[in-house]
């Protein structure tokens, strides 16, 4: 049996179980592991500026294609705990990263040594599994097992801590006899999926929800094959987005309190049933009036996880399943069902969602100067294509973009979108933009978001991970601002100060341009909407030839409120900007304004 050490196994199961590239940052207690990195080859590495921003480098990793597994790695004490929010974004939206950390040595875990934390204990509460390794000849073990939970059931983060001296001690392991475990997903059965059907044919304005654990099954496809199939209309949810194109005449846009249309809104309240698939019902999407959401409608859920079923409201029928099982199985039956001429004709009903689809818009074209931030998405939505793949995590720029932007296709829309961590966007659209660099990325964040980790975009001109981030920039914490509002204050929110060195700035405080080509990178600032066009196609250029991030910083007014619901109540949403009445007022909107 060939000898190793227990470092150098790990790595090999690394590479056994699909792993090419990790993010981290090596420290003394995870030298030993980033020696046998060095030694087995075969994985890339990228070097973070910070740990946490090494974890969410992993979740943009694993989120832009089918089948990656992103992986961080850290030392002991600090580094762990730095990447413990990374942890919580993953668990929270059902995305599997692998944190490996080093630890103090197993004799020394009680004696409060430099550096040493309980990690496994820390990061329990937002992994499926963690685990500090005591006995080396476990890691084997421990690495294969991880790897069958973040694939198995509801898909999320496991923690590996690894003791220095774990790390080094050798035992007996051969690469070549060594096979994943199997992947245990739930499946639909025959009959539940006839009880489903049963519900969708005694309706007569049907919808389909569909949310994120469609694109974790890498079931995009058969949903658009159902939905066409029956003639129902499609709800994506924030996490769904780009199940169905949005230029569909059955993508009935998104519902919810903030990220979402008026037509979808309006075309949900007019439905009788709901088919909810790979979906959570979350609060952004439900809002807290459940009363309204619910209405009189019937609900059928479908989800990967038996326990998700009934935690927000109990549905008239659930069904645990992997969203690809129970789509196969929802289009069996509803083929035998044409065949026999016992679909219902839903036209009317999609005919009703496209005229709402065609009039229910709001305004993106003001010409103000400063900018409007609607203007700015108008100018996105023209600027870069379908293939364009938008990373965005928290803040009005996200919620404004999910108004506005258009999505075409799975995993072009890449939003953290439960734990909502500031800063995450730079790192996490590194980590997509390493796992697909042949297809454009363009991140969004307000100036805030940009602030938290803006140190990754070195990352970005060392490894030469080329992408355009479009900044928008008020000075203003402008989500928390708009929500102090009910509260009747605008309390430490202002990000404005006049800065001594660039005084050309007004208010606007931080001289981004400087900080981003002092980082490395390029960057230009936009300060008339009629510019825009122009600075996004150079920034493109700019990207192509040097092959590092290009900032498009765009100055907009200090104050702009976002449509959203002040009731937490998606049949109660106010619109703060005048609302689109010709063409002209919505230029990019996915279907023209009914004149």
């Amino acid at each position: 049996m060939p000898r190793m050490t227990a470092a150098a196994a790990a790595v090999e199961i690394l590479k056994r179980e699909g792993v090419s590239q990790a993010f981290g940052v090596p420290g003394a207690a995870i030298n030993p592991f980033y020696r046998e990195l060095k030694n087995v080859g075969g994985i890339s590495h990228t070097l973070a500026r910070h740990v946490e921003g090494a974890s969410h480098m992993a979740e943009g990793y694993t989120r832009t294609n089918p089948g990656n597994i992103g992986v961080c790695i850290g030392t002991s004490g600090p580094a762990g705990t730095d990447m413990i929010t990374g942890l919580y974004s993953a668990i929270a939206d059902s995305i599997p990263i692998l944190c490996i950390t080093g630890q103090a040595p197993v004799a020394k875990l009680h004696k409060e040594d430099f550096q040493a934390v309980d990690i496994a204990s820390i990061a329990k509460p937002v992994t499926k599994a963690a685990t500090t390794v005591l006995e080396a000849a476990q890691v084997p073990g421990v690495f294969q097992q991880a790897f069958h939970l973040m694939r198995s059931g509801r898909p999320g983060p496991v923690l590996i801590d690894l003791p220095i001296d774990v790390q080094l001690t050798e035992i007996e392991f051969d690469p070549e006899t060594y096979e994943p475990l199997p992947v245990y997903k739930p499946r639909a059965t025959r009959a539940q999926a006839e009880k489903a059907i049963r519900f969708l044919l005694d309706s007569e304005r049907p919808l389909i929800v569909a949310g994120g654990g469609i694109i974790n099954a890498d079931a995009c496809d058969l949903l658009v094959e159902f939905a066409e199939l029956t003639g129902v209309p499609v709800i994506s949810t924030l996490m769904g987005w780009g199940v169905i194109p949005d230029d569909h005449e059955l993508a009935a846009g998104m519902v919810g309190v903030q990220t979402s249309h008026r037509y979808g809104n309006a075309t949900f309240l007019e439905s009788d049933f709901v088919l909810g698939i790979g979906n959570r019902w979350a609060n952004r999407h439900t809002g807290y009036n459940l009363d309204a959401y619910l209405g009189d409608r019937k609900f059928v859920h479908v989800d990967i996880e038996p326990t998700q079923i009934g935690k927000i409201f109990a549905p008239d029928f659930g069904i645990a399943s992997d969203a690809k099982a129970a789509l196969e199985l929802f289009i069996e039956v509803a083929k035998e069902l044409k065949a026999e001429g016992k679909l219902p004709d839903y036209s009317a009903w999609v005919a009703s969602h496209l005229e709402r689809k065609g009039s229910l818009q709001r305004r993106t074209h003001f010409d103000n100067v400063p900018m409007k931030p609607q203007r700015v998405y108008e100018e996105m939505n023209k600027a870069f294509g379908p293939e364009t793949r938008y990373v965005t995590t928290i803040g009005l720029s996200q919620i404004a973009g999910a108004q506005m932007l258009h999505v075409y296709k799975p995993r072009h829309w890449i939003n953290c979108g439960q734990a909502g961590p500031l800063g995450w966007t730079i790192p996490a659209a590194l980590g997509v933009a390493t796992a697909d660099p042949q297809t454009p990325v363009v991140a969004l964040s307000g100036d805030y978001d940009f602030q938290f980790m803006l140190e990754e975009l070195a990352v970005g001109a060392q490894h030469k991970i080329p992408y355009v981030h479009v900044l928008v920039n008020n000075a203003y914490l402008g989500l928390i601002r708009q929500a102090q509002g009910g509260l009747g204050i605008n309390f430490e929110v202002n990000l404005e100060f006049e800065n001594i060195n660039a005084p050309e700035l007004g208010v606007y405080g931080v001289d981004h341009v400087k900080v981003v080509e002092g980082l490395g990178c390029k960057a230009i600032r936009v300060t008339d909407p009629n510019e825009l066009g122009a600075a996004f196609e150079e920034a493109k250029k700019l990207a192509a030839e040097y092959s590092v991030p290009v900032v498009v910083e765009a100055i907009l007014e200090r104050v702009t409120n976002i449509s959203m619901s002040k009731t937490v109540d998606m049949s109660d949403v106010t619109e703060f900007e005048e609302l689109a009445t010709e063409p002209g007022h919505a230029p990019t909107a996915i279907r023209p304004l009914s004149a």
